[in-house]
């Protein structure tokens, strides 16, 4: 028997979730059984999309149920093995996060190797989930093409600052960026190398795009919804397409948010806007990962990620990943 600490939900959250909705638990786990391994969680992740997913209603993954461990994407290390092909020691990305350890079914895990000179979380943020992403939603779904003008909401996030600087070493002809404070518009400038960034509370968005978009845009990659989406309706230009890819603003609403008054504008324009779910896109995992890899051991990519220690913290990096208190990937780590 292994005693560890999960972290359950307590009650489902109206409008923003409090520490109150969660519930920091002992438990103690059995031997795996076969097909199973005991896995030692050394970085959990937290995204958006596990708001959503507090919230009793049918979509395209169920909701965390109450009284029960949430989960979420993880990197451990296997401590035992009933299954050929893992032995211990062997790190592991898993899909059992918000626990110190888990009790993975084998089919739902994949051996990662270290590269060396990049942290092993990298395989939560740029070479996993975040990373293919943005890769499948900037390239299949968006269907981006070198020469395009892109835009890209939340552009200081783990997939917004991917999405942007994707779009740069693919031959975009211009990346413009959004981000929520001036820290961050500088961030997404200097670091993620966009051509022009804005930060939306200082106006309208359609007017700070329109002056960083003269000419318009080709493509809109959409972490947010709302002003921002209906602002890229309008000055996306014939053909356009935009990747529906998230929609924070909209997530801890207690009522639904009216969609964008312009929507009539995608008829004459032609505009294509779909919406996409990354687990669709697993099979350009390794294509994602060979042309990931590279350039962030040359440094061409840059994968920042804003560390939150133990797993005492992790409702309070979920809660910054929700007001946009990070910077690049948000990671929990769990142990050395």
């Amino acid at each position: 028997m292994t005693m560890t600490r999960e972290i359950r939900l307590a009650s489902r959250p109206s409008g923003w979730p409090e520490q109150a909705n969660f519930d920091l638990t002992e438990t103690e786990l059995p031997a795996p059984a076969e097909g199973e391994l005991l896995v030692r969680n050394l970085f959990m992740s937290v995204d958006p999309y596990m708001r959503p997913r507090m919230n009793d209603v049918k979509s395209y993954v169920p909701p965390f149920q109450i009284g029960e461990p949430l989960d979420g994407g993880a990197v451990g290390e296997v401590v035992e093995s009933t299954v050929d092909g893992f032995k211990p020691g062997d790190t592991v990305l898993h899909g059992l996060g918000w626990r110190e350890h888990a009790l993975v079914p084998a089919k739902t895990a994949r051996v990662v190797e270290p590269i060396p000179g990049l942290p092993l979380s990298l395989y939560l943020g740029a070479l996993g989930m975040t990373g293919l992403t943005a890769y499948a939603g900037l390239l299949d779904v968006a269907g981006f093409k070198p020469g395009d003008t892109v835009f890209v909401s939340g552009a200081a996030g783990a997939v917004g600052s991917m999405a942007g600087q994707l779009a740069r070493l693919k031959g975009a002809k211009r990346v413009i960026g959004s981000a929520g404070s001036p820290e961050k518009v500088a961030y997404v400038r200097e670091k993620a190398g966009v051509d022009a960034a804005f930060n939306y509370r200082d106006g309208k968005v359609s007017d700070l795009l329109a002056e960083a978009a003269p000419d318009g845009i080709d493509v809109y990659f959409d972490n947010v919804g709302g002003e921002h989406l209906e602002a890229a309706i309008t000055h996306l230009n014939t053909y356009g397409r935009v990747a529906l890819c998230g929609a924070i603003n909209q997530y801890n609403a207690t009522s639904a948010e009216p969609g964008p008054r312009n929507l009539w504008l995608a008829i004459g324009k032609r505009l294509t806007l779909r919406g996409f779910i990354v687990r669709d896109h697993n099979d350009r995992f390794r294509d994602m990962v060979n042309e990931v890899g590279p350039w962030l051991r040359s440094g061409e990519l840059v994968a920042d990620e804003t560390v939150v220690d133990g797993l005492d913290n992790a409702v309070d990096a979920f809660l910054g990943v929700l007001r946009g208190d990070n910077t690049g990937k948000m990671i929990v780590r769990l142990a050395e």
